[in-house]
């Protein structure tokens, strides 16, 4: 007889994002498009909740994620993945490899929402496929009831990129079984001509109102702390850095000269190139 061994979370004593969440918690991670599992493993040892690997804009392919899954579970942090369609078969294998949820792109109504819940869940909430001779089954040493009981707790999130899709809002937000909603400001602002920033976040504000009355968490992905400290003070639950950015503006900060007689102190200063060992 098999022995019932604890899910990865339990072992370590960790709760589910989702229970968080329930739990009024907010909770900050970075989106990573670029693949590093080192980046994933320092993003855990710093201490944030979770790492988006985007598989939409970032590299899709499945053995690369899997290295940064394992590193994630190393450093006790949890991971979500961002397909790059709504195709099943993508979620399930993200799923099936031990991601924490999944972000489903280009959701455009309530229709398109189920089909993202139920890509994620197995019968009778979902359709996905059913397997636990995987990691996220440790590979068959996990009971059927149990494997599924922990798959009830992968985050599925909608991300609402269009002018239409916010005029549905509403109905994506009452979909029984989604978890939040995280609107794509780059995305939304092609959509709608590139308009004035103001057009962009009056959208955004009424996605993130439809959001809350209907009791979802708003995911907002913002470019670095003081954003991060903004989105916080507002209300966001699951806060996202964008770690390109983040790693942009820190490279630009090194790189520009410190003003000479400014008195500080440990800060790179760009000098002339001297001559050079002997």
């Amino acid at each position: 007889m098999t022995a019932s061994l604890p899910s990865p979370a339990a072992r370590s004593g960790r709760r589910s994002l989702k229970s968080r969440l329930a739990r009024g918690e907010q909770l900050h991670g970075v989106l990573l498009r670029l693949p590093s599992e080192t980046l994933v493993e320092m993003a855990g040892v710093a201490g944030l909740d979770y790492v988006v690997v985007d598989c939409e804009h970032g590299p899709a392919d499945t053995a690369l994620l899997q290295h940064h899954l394992t590193a994630a579970a190393a450093q006790g942090i949890d991971v979500l993945v961002r397909v790059g369609t709504s195709e099943p078969a993508l979620a399930l294998r993200c799923l099936d490899l031990g991601a924490a949820g999944i972000i489903h792109p280009h959701i455009e109504s309530a229709q398109d929402a189920r089909r993202a819940v139920e890509a994620v869940h197995y019968p009778p909430l979902g359709t996905r496929g059913f397997a636990t001779y995987s990691r996220a089954g440790r590979f068959g040493t996990v009971p059927a009831a149990e494997h599924v009981a922990a798959s009830r707790e992968a985050l599925v999130v909608a991300m609402i990129e269009t002018e239409r899709a916010c005029a549905a809002a509403e109905d994506i937000a009452a979909t029984q079984g989604l978890d939040a909603i995280l609107v794509g400001p780059a995305d939304l602002a092609a959509d709608c001509g590139f308009p004035a920033q103001g057009v962009i976040e009056g959208l955004t504000a009424e996605v993130h109102r439809a959001t809350r009355a209907a009791g979802r968490s708003v995911m907002t992905i913002v470019p670095g702390a003081e954003g991060a400290r903004a989105a916080g003070r507002a209300g966001a639950q699951l806060v996202l850095c964008n770690m390109a950015q983040v790693l942009m503006d820190t490279f630009r900060s090194l790189a520009a000269p410190e003003p000479r007689g400014s008195g500080s102190a440990g800060v790179w200063e760009r000098r002339r190139p001297g001559p050079g060992p002997a």
